[in-house]
């Protein structure tokens, strides 16, 4: 089995992990020359971006090609969902994928424009993650069959939203952000970011690329990198994770 995966404060690398199989980080398969990949069962997990998928995910899925018997898909969200795994499924025929299994997890949600990480993190429990988690894992070993639908309401409301998220994000996300005084030049922000966004000489310069993620925002370890219209200065990592993860997954400079 090989599961894909894409994560940026570890959410969606805890789940990928507690799934198993060959994992594969996306932003570093993603740039290499041959991405033409075969096993018994294909998997992705990712996060939720504005009721859909993140633009790495989609490029991904055009730029490569898969064969596997069970294809599934995992999105992890913090707030609501929507229809994301509806673009998820769509996507998946324009590139001739037709997943046998797509299921979503609520976890705790990074998004520094509408939610308080204080509060996110109080409500952590309440979201019974290890009990979701438990049950997709079970669903994937036994092959089950299960597409999650929203019907057409939900696929068209979120069809609108991605797109307005993804005008607000796409490239220019990071013009939102401030470096304050207490950067120290660690380059932990270019290490985590997946887009290979930042560079680092005395302080974080952004390259436009940005997709929005809040890895070096959440990643920071001096919580130098602040967004303009942020809820709260608290940041998230997932505690199942470390830094170091992250950074072996995301960093676009390690060969």
């Amino acid at each position: 089995m090989k599961t894909f995966v894409f994560s940026a404060t570890g959410n969606s690398l805890y789940v990928a992990k507690r799934i198993g199989g060959e994992l594969y980080s996306i932003p570093q398969v993603i740039n290499q020359e041959k991405r033409e990949f075969e096993d018994e069962v294909i998997g992705f997990v990712f996060p939720c971006y504005g009721f859909g998928l993140p633009r790495m995910i989609v490029d991904f899925l055009h730029m490569s090609k898969f064969k596997a018997e069970y294809f599934y898909a995992v999105m992890t969200y913090g707030n609501k969902a929507a229809s994301g795994l509806k673009h998820l499924e769509n996507t998946g025929e324009e590139v001739g994928i037709k997943f046998d299994y797509t299921n979503e997890i609520l976890m705790v949600d990074n998004y520094l424009p509408l939610f308080k990480i204080e509060d996110q993190l109080n409500k952590e429990d309440s979201k019974k993650i290890e009990v979701k988690l438990e049950q997709i894992v079970s669903d994937i070993q036994s092959r089950r069959n299960l597409l999650t639908k929203k019907g057409i309401v939900s696929d068209a409301f979120s069809k609108v939203i991605h797109n307005l998220f993804m005008k607000k994000h796409l490239n220019t996300g990071d013009k939102q952000f401030i470096v304050q005084e207490d950067c120290n030049s660690c380059k932990v922000c270019e290490k985590v970011c997946p887009k290979a966004n930042i560079k680092v000489n005395f302080k974080p310069v952004f390259l436009h690329r940005c997709d929005g993620c809040y890895a070096c925002i959440h990643h920071c370890p001096h919580n130098a990198i602040h967004l303009k219209y942020e809820r709260s200065s608290t940041r998230f990592i997932n505690r199942n994770v470390k830094l170091q993860e992250i950074i072996n997954a995301n960093n676009q400079y390690i060969k």
